[in-house]
């Protein structure tokens, strides 16, 4: 990989879920075929549920003033291109990722949820030049409940060392080893015939 390829948010967040994502995919190129998983079908088809949702409604509750819908970043600077649900401008002036979610709110922020947002936050900062203070989450099978994420500057620093670990395994050509595997989130993976757990 030469130092002018640039990785998603996807994959950070896959990386996040477990780091053999980014080396069976990005590595050995092996495809997930993700348009066969149920989940992402679903995630896929959140787009037109989005077009039922009151999104002004949703825009009131948070003070944005304008949006964007749908947006396409990339950053040579941090090395990651992504796709953002909606960006709005609240009333301070300062941009905000809103990113909607098929799913239920069950009382935490899952920490993939977090640093989807963190990084098209720092997508919008570095695109817009803006504040990006927070971001907003929508949690669709919860009636359309927003959460919000206050921003720290260790978020983006965080962020930002997800990314370069990504690069590391990616032309290291490293199987990620020692990490802590969850069997539940093995059921579900699309590479549980191909990796040794």
């Amino acid at each position: 990989m030469s130092s002018e390829e640039m990785i998603t948010v996807s994959d950070v967040v896959e990386y996040m879920y477990c780091p053999r994502f980014v080396y069976f995919e990005r590595v050995l190129g092996i495809p997930q075929y993700e348009e066969k998983r149920e989940k992402v079908i679903i995630g896929r088809n959140i787009h037109e549920l989005r077009e039922k949702i009151n999104k002004g409604y949703i825009r009131k509750s948070i003070n944005a003033k304008s949006k964007y819908i749908d947006v396409y970043l990339s950053s040579k600077k941090y090395r990651i291109v992504g796709v953002v649900d909606e960006i709005v401008e609240l009333g301070d002036g300062s941009y905000s990722p809103l990113d909607y979610k098929f799913a239920e709110f069950k009382n935490k922020l899952f920490k993939t949820h977090k640093y989807q947002s963190v990084l098209y936050g720092l997508l919008i900062k570095d695109n817009f030049d803006v504040d990006v203070k927070k971001g907003y989450v929508v949690y669709v099978r919860s009636g359309n409940l927003v959460k919000e994420i206050e921003f720290k500057k260790k978020d983006f620093d965080d962020a930002v060392a997800f990314v370069d670990l990504i690069f590391d395994i990616i032309e290291n050509e490293e199987f990620p080893d020692n990490i802590k595997v969850n069997k539940r989130k093995c059921v579900d993976c699309c590479y549980r015939n191909v990796c040794c757990k």
